[in-house]
């Protein structure tokens, strides 16, 4: 038997979520990007290991949310984290904790699951709030009528303190909870390994879920969908960054390569030419970018036509929603 668990990978918005999973699984599986709401899906990567497998769960960050779309994206986040055997919930310590991550404390110490990792990402970065995000959570387990002191794991090892040496108070009926908080340095080699053990820890012996030569069980319209997108982030950074759909429309195998239809999503008319760019040169660079990265990941060449249409509010259109995924088990 081997040890298996399902993770929800949660937190806010653009705090290296996706950067974590690919480290952890050792391939590309989410779209990575500066520009906030980068995944959109919850995508399955899975962690072949010697000790047994993982299947993580990559969600959309939590944000406040506007409109439709923000509302469905949080909802994905909170319901992944529910049905997943453990809860790790990634920070940004570059920064100081901001109303999400605060969210994500009282949210764990209100429901108390059983199997929380707090991951504090960015440990290369100087300043590092370490011990405002430490002051965080005791103020959050406080609110919740509770006094915890969190355990803790190192950068570069994966030792923790015993739950009697991390607090000796507690509520008083038994209940309480106990995160395992590490430090993750997703971008460097090996930097994630504290994350991966702290995860194993927690995983219990059972038969694996998936093959050991799957990393992913993303869809294939789905993940096409989501390396045009991202090559549209890179390109267009901050001018259309939420307003953006790509609806993959088909997919033709031939055999030794295979051709991809997809149509491009934008709100207003104003917003066409600069998705398609001057002489059609950002959907030209954008669709050979994308080609580039698909031959990668699918191990065959991959042919892109794109096709730019104006629909105005389709992120609020249920049914273009549901052709991109977003409303998988929600509505």
């Amino acid at each position: 038997m081997a040890l298996v668990a399902t993770v929800a990978v949660v937190g806010r918005t653009n705090a290296g979520k996706s950067t974590l999973v690919n480290a952890l699984v050792g391939e590309k599986v989410s779209i990575v990007s500066p520009v906030e709401q980068t995944t959109r899906n919850t995508i399955r990567g899975i962690v072949a290991d010697p000790r047994g497998q993982l299947v993580l769960l990559d969600t959309p960050g939590l944000h406040k949310a506007v409109g439709t779309l923000g509302t469905l994206l949080n909802r994905m986040a909170r319901r992944s984290a529910a049905g997943a055997d453990i809860t790790c919930v990634v920070f940004d310590a570059a920064q100081e904790p901001q109303l999400e991550d605060i969210g994500w404390m009282q949210r764990i110490a209100k429901e108390k699951p059983e199997k929380v990792v707090f991951v504090l990402n960015k440990a290369d970065k100087s300043p590092f709030f370490e011990k405002m995000f430490r002051d965080a959570w005791g103020e959050a387990v406080t609110g919740n009528g509770e006094r915890n002191r969190p355990l803790w794991v190192g950068a570069t090892h994966g030792e923790a303190t015993k739950p009697s040496e991390a607090s000796a108070e507690g509520t008083g009926n038994g209940e309480r909870v106990e995160p395992l908080w590490v430090k993750s340095i997703s971008t460097t080699e090996g930097g994630a390994k504290p994350v991966l053990d702290a995860l194993f820890g927690f995983a219990e012996e059972g038969e694996l879920l998936f093959d050991e030569d799957i990393v992913t069980d993303y869809p294939r319209k789905l993940a096409i969908a989501d390396v045009i997108r991202e090559k549209y982030l890179a390109h267009l950074h901050q001018e259309l960054p939420h307003e953006l759909g790509i609806i993959v429309k088909r997919v033709v195998d031939e055999g030794s390569r295979w051709k991809s239809e997809a149509e491009v999503l934008v709100n207003r008319p104003s917003q066409k030419p600069i998705v398609i760019g001057r002489a059609a040169s950002t959907i030209k660079a954008v669709r050979k970018a994308a080609e580039r990265e698909l031959k990668e990941v699918f191990g065959v060449p991959v042919s892109l036509e794109l096709w730019v249409n104006v629909e105005p509010n389709w992120m609020k259109n249920d049914r273009l929603l549901a052709e991109m995924g977003y409303l998988g088990g929600l509505v």
